[in-house]
């Protein structure tokens, strides 16, 4: 339940804390629901976040790289300016997953984030922004993070890809396959999350709950109901390990 925060009696804070990105409400109160106890709502220029009594914020960015890149970056802003800097950032929902290797209500965690989708179209096929000769398109997930959150969740562990437009035919999951053969996962704000994230110097990470397989879209076969409840499962065995593994890596983050 999400209390004013003038009714939540000050809640406990810790200096290991985190930001949880979600694009939508349903998201954010599906990981929220992980965390015993009340939650505040806290209102920042340009933001709005949950805050459990655990150390960990919630925020609802808005759908897609653009909104979650500018949400993300005012509340980590915001923190720094109050001298309550973030130490991880995760973004975290409901995705599409590649199968059989991401079956309908499994867990993937990032060990790279990469946007798929953000370069050229040519004659000879698609061409990342990299090969146009700008920025970059993948972000690396600490090791040892990555590591922790697959054991305690069981967790698959794979590229997570960022979408402007989800999938929607078989042609192109086999077109983005084929690119990225180790992707696990398809979402649209990962990239955004991990762009303002690492423009803090923060380190960052990706959990989604597959809610659908990426391909031809089919709503009566997608478990979205599933996949919200594996999202809450899923942050109840991992928000120990992150906040441990801040206090215990803080000045030492391994993102190769």
């Amino acid at each position: 339940m999400v209390v004013p925060a003038e009714e939540a009696g000050g809640l406990i804070t810790s200096s290991a804390r985190v930001l949880v990105a979600t694009a939508v409400p349903v998201e954010r109160d599906a990981v929220a629901e992980a965390f015993p106890g009340e939650t505040e709502q806290v209102h920042l220029p340009g933001v709005s976040l949950v805050r459990t009594d655990g150390g960990v914020d919630l925020l609802a960015t808005g759908v897609g790289p653009a909104a979650a890149a500018a949400s993300t970056a005012a509340a980590l802003t915001a923190a720094a300016l109050d001298s309550t800097p973030y130490g991880l950032v995760v973004c975290a929902g409901i995705g599409g997953g590649f199968p059989p290797e991401a079956p309908l209500g499994s867990l993937v965690v990032s060990h790279t984030i990469v946007v798929a989708d953000l370069g050229a179209e040519t004659a000879d096929g698609f061409l990342p922004v990299t090969e146009l000769g700008f920025g970059h398109v993948a972000h690396p997930c600490p090791r040892s993070l990555v590591r922790e959150a697959v054991r305690v969740t069981g967790a698959r562990p794979g590229t997570v890809l960022t979408v402007s437009t989800a999938t929607g035919t078989a042609g192109r999951a086999a077109a983005l396959r084929a690119r990225y053969p180790n992707a696990l996962a398809e979402g649209m704000e990962g990239f955004g999350v991990a762009e303002a994230a690492v423009a803090q110097g923060r380190p960052v990470l990706e959990v989604r709950a597959v809610s659908n397989p990426v391909g031809p879209r089919d709503r009566a076969a997608w478990r979205i109901g599933d996949a919200l409840s594996a999202l809450t499962e899923g942050f109840g065995q991992l928000a120990p390990v992150l906040k441990s593994w801040i206090e215990t890596d803080r000045d030492h983050h391994d993102h190769q």
